[in-house]
């Protein structure tokens, strides 16, 4: 292709859009980490408590639950931001979409349970996804031509 086209060869790729990439001879690991960690120095939660997991399975989340409102300006922010870790974080996809729900009406806990979210990613900011090289493998890619 380089003898076609004029490019540089820039050898492996390790950070492309936020993503840690790591590769090695049996496959590549994907991560998040320094965006989790500019993620948490966002909103002030770094050096909070960690949690087991993201939401707490005891709290039923409802549009109307008496509680004070929140500023919805700050939820829109934290939920805009946590969308994009769950490209490599599939763990968070269920909490960041329930809670995306509550982007009118914000309560106290509604940006509670978002902070869970946070809490649990400080504690597993370390995770990564590793896809293996088999024998079998295949690449596809579409394109609309348009």
């Amino acid at each position: 292709m380089m003898k076609s086209f004029e490019m540089t060869d820039l050898g492996l790729m390790h950070y492309f859009l936020e993503i840690e990439i790591t590769q090695k001879k049996d496959g590549i690991f994907i991560s998040q980490k320094k965006y989790t960690e500019t993620l948490l120095k966002k909103f002030k939660m770094e050096g909070y408590k960690t949690v087991s997991t993201p939401l707490d399975n005891n709290k039923a989340l409802k549009k109307e639950d008496r509680s004070p409102k929140a500023d919805e300006s700050k939820f829109r922010s934290l939920i805009g931001s946590l969308l994009y870790p769950t490209a490599t974080r599939p763990d968070i996809m269920y909490a960041v979409s329930l809670l995306s729900r509550f982007m009118h009406g914000t309560s106290q806990v509604h940006y509670g349970a978002s902070k869970r979210v946070l809490r649990y990613l400080q504690g597993t900011k370390n995770y990564e996804i590793w896809y293996g090289v088999t024998q079998e493998s295949k690449l596809i890619g579409y394109t609309d031509s348009d």
